[in-house]
């Protein structure tokens, strides 16, 4: 019994000295390479942005003026939310937006992403502008708080730039997948955005996958992260293709952004000068993986935009698609 809890013992003893030993070696490695802890600053920016853009829209939208021009007279469920005290910034009526927001109107004239407008109006920026923009009170608060819960440690990890490219250009994947299936609604929000932070950090661990040390658990936790956000998709008024557009967007360019040295590289500076290593900074399968997804990446932009421009509506090429947006109910029916 005494011997099984020495071997306890320093089993658990030698696996504390590897994962110190490994801990020393990326501090080592970040020390001699140039790589370093990135203090985040545009995570925290690109969240003041979205508030002062949404304060800009609610003052735009200027909910008692417009209730006065349609004839309202504060009726029951019929007012303005927070008048009163808000005044120009209060809220439209919940019957009209129950997030807590401006109207749809406002929305449009803000940037929102809407088909015939992008389409036949010639308004391809609001592929991007409508990333800035947010239904509601709700609505934005969910967001942000998701992309500081996400952002912050990628940012940390990988610096500003690389997070800044996934987060836009994910952004604008969603929006592009969204045009194609979604006509008749308009969208906002920085959702797909999110979910290309999302996709990115699952490629990443894929392609970084020799430095971690509790994979499966990594893995299982972001796996089961990613569903349930995806499962709260398909309920009625989200976006879910979007969502699904920056995903894979974000999936892509992880593989392309965020490979890092493999564990052996880094772990050289604490091994004895004896001992031999492998001289490859990136191993073969970080490389096929980055060309694979370059590729992807280039052709599923080229494939989307070209299709989106055309005027194609995809839910013509794919009759089951409009059920990863939204599953009708006994509860709720499905729009397109």
């Amino acid at each position: 019994m005494a011997s099984a809890t020495r071997y306890d013992v320093e089993k658990g003893g030698r696996k504390r000295e590897e994962e110190d030993a490994a801990a020393a070696a990326a501090a080592e490695y970040r020390q001699r390479e140039g790589e370093r802890e990135w203090v985040p600053w545009l995570v925290p920016a690109i969240v003041v942005a979205n508030l002062v853009v949404f304060a800009v829209a609610m003052y735009v939208n200027n909910c008692p003026s417009s209730s006065r021009g349609n004839g309202r007279r504060g009726g029951h469920g019929d007012s303005c939310v927070a008048g009163g005290f808000l005044r120009r910034f209060s809220f439209q009526p919940l019957s009209e937006n129950p997030l807590l927001g401006p109207s749809s109107a406002t929305l449009q004239k803000m940037g929102a992403l809407v088909w015939d407008k992008v389409v036949h109006g010639h308004q391809g920026w609001r592929l991007v502008t409508c990333l800035w923009l947010h239904a509601g009170l709700v609505h934005l608060l969910a967001n942000m708080l998701s992309l500081v819960l996400i952002g912050l440690r990628l940012e940390q990890q990988f610096g500003y730039m690389r997070v800044g490219i996934i987060y836009l250009v994910s952004g604008i994947g969603g929006s592009v997948l969204s045009s194609l299936f979604i006509r008749n609604n308009i969208s906002v929000g920085a959702s797909g955005a999110l979910f290309g932070l999302l996709g990115a950090m699952l490629s990443e661990l894929f392609t970084n996958w020799t430095i971690y040390t509790n994979k499966a658990a990594a893995l299982v936790t972001l796996l089961i992260v990613i569903a349930i956000n995806l499962a709260i998709g398909i309920l009625p008024h989200v976006d879910n293709f979007a969502h699904i557009g920056g995903f894979f967007t974000g999936f892509l360019l992880g593989f392309i952004f965020l490979m890092r040295p493999h564990y052996g590289w880094m772990q050289r500076y604490v091994l004895p000068s004896s001992v031999k290593y492998t001289t490859k900074k990136y191993l073969t399968y970080q490389w096929i993986l980055l060309a694979v997804a370059s590729i992807l990446a280039v052709i599923g932009f080229a494939v989307g935009l070209s299709m989106l421009f055309r005027g194609v509506n995809a839910n013509e090429r794919c009759q089951w698609c409009h059920y990863l947006s939204c599953i009708p109910t006994s509860r709720w029916s499905c729009g397109n």
